[in-house]
């Protein structure tokens, strides 16, 4: 597939998914937003992709949304009637929360492996995935605040549902800067890597440990966590009964079963 804002390649299972404006520090451009939802919906298409994994080409891995798009948004949206100008930009926003939510809809498991900058929509983007790993050397920012606005794009919805209520509400409200470490400790990062060469390599190993994995298994477990994280325990277990009548019973539990039987690995088709 070929991008102009992005890096993509698979292997064995595994989608690289790169951002690719290096020189301006993989800054999030219009064509940027419409492409990371247009690879995802060919992750979640394709049976051979299992997994993928986003990460930033360059020293960084995104400086946020390009300033040049936010400061666009009057023009792009103008109309001599203040209502609906108003509904334009409304609709724009709606469109680019799309955009990265195509990474929480998409069946597949996702892996965010940050190194250098992940500020303002790099947020937004990595609170979309299924796990977040990075560098030592990478840092953070909720950093709309900063530029007078409210951020609009999935941050203040999904940060507070992976960190305490009032170290996300602090972090909005104050943009102030927060290394690795205590992303880490804050339950933001899964974990953190000595070097971006090691991130990519400790990453790799656990996109690979995913993609052996049973890929119908794979996609209900990722359906289960997203669902539960909006409902009660009880309707997560009505949901995951239901789900399980209709997949358990499938060719890859059988495989799965008689591979431990016969103590070999699994082999599972797309």
């Amino acid at each position: 597939m070929n991008f102009e804002t992005l890096n993509v390649a698979m292997a064995a299972g595994v989608v690289t998914v790169e951002l690719n404006r290096p020189d301006k520090a993989n800054a999030m451009s219009h064509e940027m937003w419409q492409e990371i939802r247009s690879v995802f919906r060919w992750v979640d298409e394709s049976p051979e992709a299992r997994v993928a994994v986003i990460s930033g080409r360059g020293k960084h891995f995104t400086s946020g949304i390009d300033l040049a798009m936010l400061a666009g948004l009057k023009r792009q949206n103008h109309d001599d009637c203040d209502g609906r100008m108003r509904e334009k930009l409304r609709r724009q926003i709606l469109d680019l929360q799309d955009t990265l939510s195509s990474i929480e809809r998409c069946r597949k498991p996702v892996i965010a492996a940050i190194h250098g900058a992940c500020i303002g929509g790099g947020i937004d983007l990595i609170t979309c995935c299924d796990m977040r790993y990075a560098a030592s050397e990478a840092y953070f920012s909720v950093r709309e605040i900063d530029v007078g606005m409210t951020a609009d794009v999935g941050t203040l919805q999904r940060l507070p549902k992976l960190v305490p209520d009032g170290i996300a509400r602090e972090l909005a409200y104050t943009g102030r800067r927060f290394d690795a470490p205590e992303a880490k400790e804050i339950g933001l990062l899964n974990r953190v890597y000595a070097s971006a060469e090691i991130l990519r390599e400790g990453v790799a190993q656990i996109a690979a440990t995913i993609a052996a994995k049973s890929p119908l298994s794979i996609r209900g477990i990722k359906e289960m966590v997203v669902y539960s994280r909006d409902h009660s325990v009880a309707d997560g277990l009505t949901y995951i009964a239901t789900w399980n009548a209709a997949m358990l019973m499938s060719e890859d539990l059988t495989e799965a079963v008689s591979a431990t039987i016969e103590k070999r690995p699994a082999i599972f088709r797309d």
